[in-house]
């Protein structure tokens, strides 16, 4: 059985920020996929945004998880613990994301080429005909504003934390809300008699879920093949790693290469070419621009056994 070490005491209290504001996020999240679901009609625009804000569930769900996961100390089995489970759940979430957004990208192209013409029907209610849309499009706006709030929390939570899954899932609640503007736009043009309006928006739409889940590959493939650290939601060496780098070149002169790989939140350091000076002991290892705890380890290679990366 596992035991709970818990996180770096400096990111434990924005680790607790963000478990609270997820089980928020679930929460304001079926909510609008219950308001969605049953006022979506026949509309395509509408059918898509669903989907969105159904897959909109996996994140902070799967955050949950990883950080429930990566404070357990390594076991028999995990020799060197639980960080990368984060990554792990965030590459199942892009591919799970990225086969419904294509999906749904065809279905969208599919109406618009067979030029699907979607009716919007009434209902009598008070001896008046009221236009379903207008259920639509108050359901649509309600869609839009719990993931413009949690998403604008998430971000500065994303950079403190250096959570690549944090940060992404404040960039798909930004185009959440992006897509309900897209959505009401979609439905509008039924109104008005623009049959081609919610195909086309339906199309915007699939076509962000593809965006963001080809993003959200690329970043998990790199760190689970033991890339270098980047920046938040690009594929540049990250600053403190930059920082990192330096501070050991500079402590060994005779090094051939530092190698920098990324776990998780951590980094984790390798000086290949010379051997560790006994007095060296990580917890005095002061870098200028890189937060101490997110150094993992700091190990050393005296030989070279495999080719060295060329600059």
């Amino acid at each position: 059985m596992t035991e709970a070490i818990g996180h770096p005491a400096q990111i434990e209290q924005d680790i607790r920020a963000v478990r609270r504001l997820e089980w928020w996020n679930i929460a304001w999240s079926v909510s609008i996929v219950t308001v969605m679901g049953l006022a979506m009609g026949s509309s395509q625009a509408m059918k898509t945004a669903w989907v969105e804000d159904t897959l909109g569930l996996v994140p902070p769900i799967v955050i949950l998880i990883a950080t429930s996961y990566e404070a357990r100390s390594a076991d028999a089995r995990f020799h060197y613990g639980y960080d990368r489970v984060n990554s792990l759940g965030f590459l199942v979430a892009a591919v799970a994301l990225g086969g419904v957004g294509l999906f749904l990208l065809r279905d969208s192209v599919v109406a618009l080429w067979e030029q699907e013409h979607v009716t919007v029907g009434s209902v009598r209610m008070l001896g008046h005909d009221i236009w379903l849309g207008w259920f639509m499009l108050a359901a649509q706006a309600y869609a839009t504003i719990p993931p413009l709030i949690i998403g604008r929390r998430e971000l500065p939570l994303a950079e403190r934390l250096r959570d690549k899954l944090v940060h992404t899932d404040a960039l798909m609640n930004k185009a959440n809300w992006q897509t309900g503007v897209a959505g009401l736009l979609g439905v509008g043009g039924l109104g008005f008699g623009l049959w081609w309006a919610d195909p086309i928006a339906a199309i915007a739409i699939s076509g962000s879920i593809v965006w963001d889940a080809w993003n959200a590959l690329k970043i998990a493939t790199a760190e689970l093949v033991d890339g270098i650290p980047r920046e938040l939601g690009n594929s540049k060496l990250s600053p403190e790693a930059q920082a990192l780098a330096r501070a050991l070149e500079e402590q060994f002169p005779l090094a051939e290469k530092v190698l920098l790989r990324e776990t998780g939140r951590y980094i984790r350091a390798e000086v290949v070419g010379v051997r560790p000076p006994e007095d060296f002991a990580l917890d005095n290892l002061d870098v200028a621009g890189c937060d101490r705890w997110r150094i993992d380890s700091v190990s050393f290679r005296p030989t070279a056994n495999r080719t060295a990366p060329s600059e």
